[in-house]
Formats: C-alpha cells, structure tokens, sequence
C-alpha cells in the first residue's frame, strides 16, 4: 500500500482505540453518517489532502502535511448531555494522539486541531426533526510524513 492509505489506515485504528464502542467508519465507502447514531458515539475519518510541503534531493524525498477530516458525532444518552458526550469522546482522541504522534513511527508526527463543534439534526421532507438532535465536531489531523515518490 502507499504511504498515504497506511496514514489514513493507521488513524482509523487510532480512532477505535480512542473512542472504544463508538463505529469508526471511513475509508471503505461506508462513510456517509446515517442519522442514527450509537450510544457510544461514530467517527467518520476522511480522506483529506496531502500537501507537499518539500522536496530533497538526495536522496529523493517528498515531504507531505497531510490534514486528515475526522468526524465526531455524539448525541445525550445515560443521563450526559451532548457536549459532555462529545468531549469524553475528544479527551480520548486527545489522549491517544498524544500517547502516539508517529503512528507506531509510521510518521514523523501528529497533531490535531481544535474541534469544531455544531448541531446536527435529520429533518423529513416537511421539516420535522427525525430523532435526537445530534452534536458534531469536525477535528483536523495533520500528519506530517515523507515518501519516496508522490504515490509511493
């Protein structure tokens, strides 16, 4: 596989193990978010952009930032109410992302930006809201790693 697929793969797996119960989907075309959510919340990790950020030349090596989407979606269940939902999930994202910043030396490193975080409600077609009001956060991963080639 390439470089970028095992980056993307490798932070799928991070996600599992930092939100354990939650459905970690991406990658596999099975990304679209139904709108039902799981008790223990979903995770949707995206493609995103590789952007070459140098070049060398001896040897050839690519350097790329590659910020990577992820999705965070969680909704009040047991007695939480969403935002405390939704942060226990970004603490453990947080916690495992500082615990691991090279991806088992996949990378060279691995940050996140802060969360983005909204509603997100399902509506039928004459405007009423289908189940819970869900909240979501948008987080920014950006790994930062070299290859061979551009599609190495």
């Amino acid at each position: 596989m390439s470089r970028r697929l095992d980056v993307l793969n490798a932070v799928k797996q991070l996600m599992t193990i930092a939100v354990p119960g939650a459905e970690v989907l991406g990658l596999d075309g099975k990304d679209m978010a139904p709108s039902d959510v799981p008790a223990a919340g979903r995770v949707i990790v995206r493609a995103g952009v590789p952007t070459l950020t140098e070049t060398t030349l001896s040897p050839l090596t690519y350097w790329y930032d590659h910020e990577i989407p992820v999705e965070v979606y969680g909704f009040r269940s047991g007695g939480i109410t969403r935002e405390e939902a939704l942060d226990t999930m970004l603490v453990g994202i947080g916690e495992q992302i500082e615990a691991d910043r090279t991806l088992r030396g996949l990378i060279d490193w691995l940050d996140t930006s802060a969360p983005e975080t909204d509603d997100l409600a399902s509506y039928t077609t004459d405007g009423d809201i289908i189940g819970k009001p869900e909240r979501v956060t948008t987080l920014t991963l950006t790994a930062s790693y070299s290859t061979s080639g551009p599609l190495a």
